[in-house]
């Protein structure tokens, strides 16, 4: 029998520390990594965001899946394939992915490239240059979106009706409960970037609804932000229409013309300022990871 091959332990953390630097809704980190001898299983850590900010998970779940899409392109920079089994486990629904690996033949310098880019990226909430994005960027953008199953569509007709059901979703967190919540937070995002300059504003959304439509639309969040930074651009996701239905489902009708689902929203245009923002905390890996006992 082929014994299954599998990274080092050293590999396995270098991968996940940068997987670590995926984007998260109010940086809650939500994933937790259990290693197996030769598997990595990603499980939804439910305690790192209070029910108020999140009421149905969504926003984990997506945080969840660009740490997942990280962890791949991390993996293929070092030599390895990760194959991937989404949702493996129906009786328990935190249980996101597991993790199989087989070594890879060559490694592509563009992986190498994404990666380095994973490490550095920034979410930039401030103002965008006036300049336009070319269209053909774009279309870059759109098909890293759709390799992982995620539709992105600019909301240039209906830029208006986005931005007001940006803003009314936005006085949802004006309520005493998610304020207070936010505040136990140890670092939270800010309550609303800018919004009026000239960024593209895309929707990103999923044919289906459910976990798994969440952790797709999370890996192609990560497939987007990361292709987008490699082109020099800087993106901004907001996440403030998964925690008001009745916005989703506006921009559901006016911007997707009732096919798909709304998960969130990007801001994406040329930085600014040449000086970065700084690169948000993150855990150490040892805090949201978790070494299984060797079966014999």
């Amino acid at each position: 029998m082929t014994r299954v091959s599998a990274p080092s332990y050293d590999t396995v953390c270098s991968a996940l520390s940068l997987a670590c630097r995926a984007p998260s809704a109010h940086n809650c980190q939500p994933w937790r990594w259990l290693l197996a001898e030769r598997s990595v299983q990603l499980f939804l850590d439910l305690s790192r965001l209070p029910e108020v900010l999140d009421p149905a998970g969504r926003a984990q779940v997506i945080s969840c899946g660009a740490a997942l899409h990280h962890a791949r392109i991390a993996f293929a920079a070092l030599g390895w394939r990760a194959l991937v089994h989404r949702l493996p486990n129906p009786a328990q629904p935190g249980h996101l992915a597991s993790i199989q690996f087989s070594p890879r033949d060559h490694v592509a310098p563009e992986l190498v490239a994404l990666a380095g880019v994973a490490g550095q990226r920034r979410t930039e909430r401030r103002s965008f240059q006036s300049e336009q994005v070319a269209p053909e960027l774009l279309t870059e953008l759109r098909a890293a979106a759709e390799t992982e199953h995620g539709v992105l569509v600019r909301a240039a007709e209906h830029r208006s009706v986005l931005l007001e059901s940006l803003r009314r979703a936005g006085q949802f967190r004006e309520s005493a409960a998610y304020q207070s919540a936010i505040a136990e937070l140890d670092d939270p995002e800010p309550v609303l970037p800018v919004l009026g300059d000239e960024a593209v504003f895309a929707v990103l959304a999923t044919r289906g609804d459910g976990v798994d439509s969440w952790l797709a639309v999370g890996e192609a969040l990560s497939a987007v932000l990361l292709a987008a930074a490699r082109d020099g651009l800087v993106g901004c996701p907001l996440n403030h229409l998964g925690e008001v239905d009745e916005e989703r489902d506006r921009v559901r009708t006016a911007v997707l013309g009732g096919a798909g689902h709304p998960q969130l929203v990007l801001r994406l245009g040329w930085p600014a300022s040449e000086a970065p923002p700084p690169l948000t905390p993150r855990r150490v890996l040892a805090d949201s990871m978790e070494l299984l006992p060797i079966r014999r």
